[in-house]
């Protein structure tokens, strides 16, 4: 199949969109070319990041076949200052979040001031531009499509309602490509073959979205029913330390043996081999790139029946790896705990191999030479 070459524009290049972007490029038959700016300011880049990379886009000098933009651009100001030398150029937009159904921190200024919309709007008329709109799982995009009508019905009149179908049209799964393979060579035994406690894990963003506080509240109720266990504490920190990592720095104490990011990659992955348990709390996660990772490692999941994880993992066939109450979710640990069953790794985290790029590239470089054949 003949090669293509596609432009990716990710305004906020930095953790899993870096990741996701640089390995793609790598991996695809196709000639990618990244156009990007650093990973910060995610507000200013939804505004401001357009204009910045639209004028680098113009200083290339060979032709694109096709654009692929992450949902942090404002696609339609994007087009808009490109269109008189490219026209007509196909377009994606793939979206590893949306602001729609994002969970805003309540101490945000913005969602204080009722101006948190706006985000929101750009991600819907981002999809509503796009030529084809790419979600990285079913959960997402289902979501995405679900909450935009009461989203749209917020606005006083001229709702535009008939564009939900437009958008649902164009609208595919692409699942996130991970290299999940680079962890193999880290393997390590678990805890579980040399001690009798287990390490719980967190190598989620120190975030509000993560629900950090219910995963300690979670941990002092373990300990008030007699339940010892490790904890590692990993995961980016963009702000400074919260103040509920604090206090579990004070009341976990000894029980923590990693606290915070881990520069190296190779520490991480044998981290996760070494972890027994993966309790997840978060009120988002659109596809949940470090759970898929602890479960390929063998971590014994423990997972809110909500969010993306029901695509990794259906609550029917593992009714015991599934919450819907925090006191649910202590009881499942005390349930892997009292039958030693964290002393064995999770028996399906070889499942989640199939987001490896091995499994997943063929399917983006199909995706990417359709998108390029677009002719308006």
């Amino acid at each position: 199949m003949e090669s293509k070459r596609i432009c990716l524009v990710e305004p906020f290049f930095t953790g899993s969109h870096r990741r996701w972007a640089n390995e793609l490029a790598q991996r695809s038959r196709h000639d990618i070319r990244i156009l990007s700016l650093p990973g910060r300011h995610w507000k200013w880049r939804m505004h401001g990041a357009a204009i910045t990379l639209a004028e680098a886009f113009l200083e290339e000098r060979e032709p694109f076949s096709a654009i692929l933009a992450s949902d942090m651009l404002d696609l339609p100001l994007f087009l808009s200052r490109i269109r008189r030398r490219n026209p007509s150029i196909p377009t994606g937009v793939y979206f590893h979040e949306n602001q729609l159904s994002y969970p805003w921190s309540p101490r945000d200024g913005d969602k204080k001031r009722g101006q948190d919309l706006h985000y929101s709007f750009l991600n819907y008329t981002s999809a509503l531009v796009a030529d084809t709109a790419f979600f990285n799982s079913d959960f997402h995009r289902q979501r995405f499509l679900h909450d935009l009508p009461g989203f749209l019905e917020r606005y006083p009149d001229y709702h535009n309602l008939d564009t939900v179908e437009e958008i649902e049209s164009k609208s595919q799964t692409l699942w996130l490509g991970m290299d999940l393979a680079a962890f193999d060579k880290h393997r390590v035994p678990n805890r579980g073959s040399s001690d009798n406690r287990p390490l719980i894990l967190w190598n989620h963003r120190w975030e509000y979205d993560k629900n950090p506080i219910g995963f300690f509240r979670i941990l002092y109720r373990l300990i008030d029913d007699g339940i010892d266990f490790d904890l590692a504490l990993a995961g980016d920190r963009f702000e400074e330390e919260p103040p509920y990592f604090q206090e579990a720095k004070k009341r976990l104490g000894k029980r923590i043996v990693q606290y915070g990011m881990l520069e190296s990659f190779d520490d991480y992955a044998k981290l996760l081999w070494k972890s027994d348990i993966a309790l997840v709390t978060s009120h988002q996660d659109f596809f949940g790139g470090s759970v898929v990772e602890s479960i390929y490692c063998g971590c014994h999941p423990v997972l809110p029946r909500r969010l993306a994880y029901t695509d990794h993992l259906h609550p029917d066939d593992f009714p015991d790896v599934f919450y819907n109450e925090e006191e649910e979710a202590v009881d499942l640990i005390k349930q892997l705990v009292g039958a030693n069953q964290w002393r064995k790794p999770f028996h399906e985290g070889p499942a989640t191999g199939r987001y490896d790029w091995n499994s997943q590239i063929d399917a983006y470089d199909d995706a990417l030479a359709k998108l390029s054949e677009i002719v308006e």
